[in-house]
């Protein structure tokens, strides 16, 4: 039985994915395909006891091996739910993430059309996540699934991804070498927030079923018993080119590394160490940076109202623009995912193999959390009173865009931004609460719903 937490959530039914972070180090996605309703129904039985839940991940209960499970639309009719049921889901779920690619700014080199791995196509139904503390007991898992997967028959594996974090360090940090998963939402009754962080957001902003920061519950897809417990989750593969981004901050930054790392800092908002610009606007600090309960407390308007320390294109200050705009809270996302791809050495020419970062935001609105994050905060170019400016980190760059530092007396525009990130795939899941699963499991999910 599902045991009720103080604050309500209903953590023993809930996937740990958006509210507990594994200790894991590795991890590998798989893209797969149903052949019938039935082979879905017989790899998912199997699998939900390995499942890890909120109260479970890091303990020694049975589930604790960090699989996480999640579903397209077309994988959840291919597995049985009825048209009755579908037609409940959101629009924006339904179609696809692909099918709304131009309304999210994903265009150019980054379209639908240039992916691979499947997931474009309607016969990408599910994704298993893998998560393990290292490559070796990645390994392990990847061959037991396999296993799995021949001993069930009639599940194909579309493609898949092997991450794992980048060697040189000791910490989190992608391949532009910025430390990462410094900033996000806390959800209300779980962990404390850190200082300057968005504290206490309703659990309906993440969760199906509960309040959100309206203080009504709204309508969940049916039966109650499928979307209960569940979030959906907007999945981005993102290639980084980090030649083109040391060639960028060499041409522009000037002749010194300071020069050149005041450059990144700039873009990001942050300096490499985490170290934020609004309360480290000249040199970094890496010491803040790694404090959690210091490198998050600021916001904008009161403390740079007018981005001398942090640009207000700055990839950190679009992204989460804090108290310089509305219903901060309507728009937050839980991120989750990690680096795929070997690290490239500071001293390294750039080699063309593909590199990057494979993450996961999670809602309860597609809509009105990550595809207002992508359409407005990343990609709109007059965002906050700017004029022809995009995220200069994860926008849509084209070459036709540009970046405004503002200084006294003059500001320094870099002009003409090439694309140091880009969107080599995509896709929206379902992420279904225990019971969820067990239902979809079931001979009679089909019937009941």
């Amino acid at each position: 039985m599902t045991r009720p937490m103080p604050d309500g959530l209903e953590l023993d039914d809930i996937q740990h994915f958006l509210v507990a972070r594994t200790p894991a180090l590795a991890a590998r996605y798989e893209f797969l395909h149903f052949d019938s309703a039935a082979a879905g129904k017989t790899w998912l039985t199997g699998l939900i006891d390995k499942v890890g839940t909120a109260t479970s991940v890091g303990t020694d209960s049975p589930d604790a091996r960090w699989v996480t499970i999640a579903f397209t639309w077309n994988g959840l009719r291919a597995i049985g739910v009825d048209d009755a049921s579908l037609a409940t889901f959101p629009d924006e779920f339904r179609q696809g993430m692909a099918a709304r690619a131009v309304m999210l700014g994903i265009t150019g080199k980054a379209h639908p059309d240039t992916w691979d791995g499947g997931l474009a196509s309607p016969e990408l139904h599910a994704i298993v996540i893998l998560f393990a503390r290292d490559v070796p007991e990645r390994e392990r898992a990847e061959r037991a699934h396999a296993q799995y997967l021949s001993d069930i028959g009639g599940i194909q594996r579309l493609s898949f991804l092997d991450l794992e974090a980048l060697p040189p360090y000791r910490e989190p940090r992608e391949h532009f070498g910025y430390l990462d998963r410094l900033t996000h939402p806390t959800i209300e009754g779980g962990e404390a927030p850190t200082p300057g962080s968005v504290t206490a957001v309703k659990a309906g902003e993440f969760f199906l079923g509960y309040p959100d920061a309206t203080g009504g519950t709204p309508p969940m897809p049916q039966p109650e018993t499928l979307a209960r417990n569940g979030s959906y989750l907007a999945y981005v593969r993102i290639q980084e080119h980090v030649g083109v981004f040391r060639d960028f901050l060499r041409a522009n930054g000037g002749e010194t590394r300071e020069g050149q790392e005041l450059i990144a800092a700039k873009m990001m908002g942050r300096w490499r160490s985490g170290a934020p610009l609004v309360l480290a606007p000249e040199v970094d600090d890496p010491a803040l940076g790694s404090d959690l309960q210091r490198t998050n407390d600021f916001n904008y308007a009161k403390m740079d109202p007018h981005g001398y320390g942090c640009p207000v294109s700055a990839h950190i200050r679009r992204m989460n623009p804090r108290d310089t705009v509305d219903n901060v809270e309507r728009h937050q996302l839980v991120r989750r995912g990690g680096t795929y791809g070997p690290f490239l050495p500071e001293d390294a020419p750039d080699d063309g193999v593909d590199r990057g970062i494979a993450a996961f935001m999670g809602c309860a609105s597609l809509v009105r959390q990550f595809e207002f994050a992508m359409n407005v905060w990343a990609n709109d170019p007059s965002f906050n009173g700017l004029e022809n400016q995009r995220d200069p980190i994860a926008g849509t760059q084209d070459g036709t865009f540009d970046f405004t530092i503002p200084k006294r007396p003059v500001r320094q525009r870099l002009t003409g931004l090439p694309a140091f990130t880009t969107i080599r795939g995509g896709a929206y899941f379902f992420l279904p609460g225990i019971r969820a699963m067990r239902f979809l499991a079931s001979t009679a999910a089909a019937a009941a719903a």
